[in-house]
């Protein structure tokens, strides 16, 4: 973990996202609303240059493929956005993926999964197995594909290997995490050692959130927390998460489990960051680096 203090940009977007997201209350947000805003600022981004971005349909879902120009031939980005289960977009995510694809020298496909509440777990998981084995049908060996996820969409991430796993298909070549949700019980200690450092996230209002995606007597099923699963068979993990975040324990969590179980995974924890910190990397040179650190991991694993 790098112990440097945080730019002059980063303590600027930390107030001012900080500022936004006391605004927001779980308990009585109009999901609606919330997409559509939280697609219309991810649209204000604009995409990487020299990334092509081609709109399909993948498994009955909307998708997108972005690639880039320089992108290693057949290889391919599975990426799951994230949004807590209940929001989230290739409009929303769009200008962050096509910066990670294009410094991983990757194409990326983007499934729209279905959300929450309207679709509760299991169907995200399920669509994202979907999409996978289209994958390989379509010629993809699993040596060919990196899952990839932030925040929700880590979590998905794991859960969709555990499931892919237990079906005896073939695994990627590795998965590439962004401050994944990993533990939607909130058990873990940075939930009460990082609240109140965490800029935009309460401890408390984790459970809340955690409803609209699942029954309460669900949170510890290891597919919808995967830091109760049993973690043998997994592809490397590579993790980046901020010190601040009361997710961080999510990550160290899976972390050891997977090392435990004789698998590979490491994690880079980002001193005075909070969650998803990579997506400003139009400001933030500590965004900017962290997408380079991923986009070279990639590489190196396809």
């Amino acid at each position: 973990m790098s112990e440097r203090e945080s730019s002059l940009q980063a303590r600027v977007v930390r107030a001012v996202t900080s500022a936004y997201f006391t605004l927001i209350d779980p308990e009585t947000v109009d999901i609606g609303k919330a997409r559509t805003r939280l697609d219309i600022l991810g649209s204000l981004v604009p995409t990487a240059r020299r990334v092509g971005v081609e709109k399909t349909q993948v498994c009955g879902l909307d998708a997108e493929w972005l690639t880039p120009e320089k992108a290693i031939k057949n290889k391919v980005l599975l990426y799951l956005h994230g949004g807590a289960y209940v929001l989230g977009s290739c409009a929303s995510h769009r200008h962050l993926i096509s910066y990670l694809a294009r410094a991983g020298e990757i194409e990326a496909l983007v499934p729209e999964y279905r959300l929450a509440p309207e679709h509760r777990f299991p169907a995200a998981i399920n669509d994202c197995v979907a999409v996978y084995e289209y994958l390989l049908a379509d010629g993809y060996a699993g040596k060919d594909i990196v899952i990839a996820g932030d925040s929700a969409g880590g979590g998905l991430s794991v859960a969709t290997l555990l499931a892919l796993r237990d079906k005896g298909v073939e695994m990627p070549a590795a998965a590439v995490l962004m401050s994944p949700w990993l533990d939607l019980s909130a058990s873990g200690d940075s939930h009460r050692t990082r609240d109140g450092a965490d800029p935009w996230f309460n401890a408390a209002d984790i459970p809340v959130v955690a409803r609209y995606y699942c029954e309460a007597d669900q949170v510890r099923d290891p597919l919808v927390s995967p830091v109760y699963a049993e973690m043998s068979g997994m592809p490397p993990i590579h993790i980046q998460v901020g010190d601040d975040e009361i997710l961080l324990s999510d990550a160290t969590r899976l972390v050891d489990n997977v090392r435990a179980a004789g698998g590979v995974a490491d994690i880079d924890v980002w001193n005075e960051m909070w969650h998803v910190f990579q997506a400003f990397l139009l400001v933030m040179p500590e965004s900017r680096e962290a997408i380079d650190r991923l986009g070279a991991y990639i590489r190196s694993v396809v």
